[in-house]
């Protein structure tokens, strides 16, 4: 009976941060704001930067910022039911699945920055700062948000390297940071195409 309990607890939870990661906070943007669906449009993405390109400055810092706060939510509400640092991972990297495929838009939604961003400063705020600090420089001189993106993301698993110097290696951290790393070039697969032809657009130009 137990052991029944703790397997449908589990399973509750980890619907609960995928339900949380899921919450499509760029579509409803484009709907509600230009009236448009953001998966048809620009990128085709639903993330702040399509939200940026195609709805305003406003709606995007909203999205951006409703997206951090889904990756930081879930890590928060694991430690804060005191469950170990496995179980904060798994919640983290749920939140990120739902973000980049949420049932409610068919699969199909955001690339996992910005909930990346605050699963990471959930779970190590001082490598969630660090990225942040590495996409913020990435974007001054390159002035292309995708860039910046897969610049972060290729640098993830070394600063969670770094900063398991002189502290207890978390291996279930580093893994995570690897499978985000993964999902992030992934969805910017044709990003990537892009860049390599020299016809990514820069902030302030339209896809």
């Amino acid at each position: 009976m137990n052991t029944f309990i703790e397997i449908l607890s589990f399973i509750i939870f980890i619907g609960t941060c995928y339900l949380i990661g899921s919450l499509p906070s760029g579509y409803l943007a484009g709907k509600w704001f230009a009236g448009i669906d953001l998966r048809e449009t620009g990128s085709g993405s639903t993330g702040a930067t399509n939200v940026l390109r195609h709805v305003g400055k406003g709606p995007a810092l909203a999205v951006f910022i409703i997206d951090v706060g889904k990756g930081a939510a879930a890590v928060l509400i694991a430690k804060a039911l005191s469950l170990g640092e496995t179980l904060q991972v798994a919640a983290g990297l749920t939140a990120l699945i739902g973000h980049i495929w949420p049932v409610w838009l068919r699969w199909k939604g955001g690339k996992a920055v910005a909930t990346g961003l605050g699963m990471l400063l959930g779970l190590s705020w001082p490598v969630g700062l660090a990225s942040l600090g590495i996409f913020l420089t990435s974007i001054t001189f390159s002035r292309i948000v995708s860039l910046s993106s897969i610049t972060a993301a290729f640098c993830l698993p070394f600063l969670i390297f770094l900063s398991s110097i002189g502290n207890t290696f978390n291996p279930m951290f580093f893994l995570v940071g690897v499978l985000a790393m993964l999902m992030i070039l992934w969805r910017h697969r044709s990003n990537i195409q892009r860049l390599i032809k020299g016809t990514e657009p820069k902030i302030g130009k339209s896809n």
